[in-house]
């Protein structure tokens, strides 16, 4: 059974520091630094789970490439054919006249979606890629 009520513990940090995470607080607009350190609780809690590869995880593979680099095109489409299960919906944009963004959903075990970010990513090509990822169970 899990414990919903708010428990209350102390932080120490340096005053240069808490100045700069109040002001982290007030630009990402939470009403006070408790709802600020339970977000990053949450994320650093997403990250540790990503390193146990049986986690079912939902995210989104963002690509920026060349779309005149020989055979990315085809060496994406390869990528994504062989994991087919792991991909929920794809999104293609048109950015300028060399450049695209494509947008890649995905749902399955943490292991096997990380290494598909990863090997889409490291494509010749590839300029930018980031991998978001969320737990499918709340943490």
């Amino acid at each position: 059974m899990e414990d919903s009520t708010l428990k209350r513990f102390g932080v120490s940090m340096e005053g240069s520091l808490l100045r700069k995470f109040d002001h982290l607080v007030q630009q990402q607009g939470y009403e006070n630094r408790s709802e600020a350190v339970r977000d990053l609780v949450r994320e650093a809690i997403l990250h540790q789970t990503w390193e146990d590869g049986d986690q079912e995880i939902a995210g989104s593979i963002i690509l920026f490439y060349d779309h005149h680099q020989r055979n990315l095109l085809d060496e994406m489409t390869v990528i994504q054919h062989d994991v087919h299960h792991l991909i929920l919906a794809t999104m293609h944009f048109h950015v300028n006249h060399d450049s695209c963004l494509e947008i890649i959903v995905v749902r399955g075990k943490a292991k096997e979606v990380q290494a598909l970010s990863h090997q889409l990513t490291s494509l010749k090509g590839v300029t930018y890629g980031n991998f978001t990822v969320a737990p499918v169970e709340q943490i």
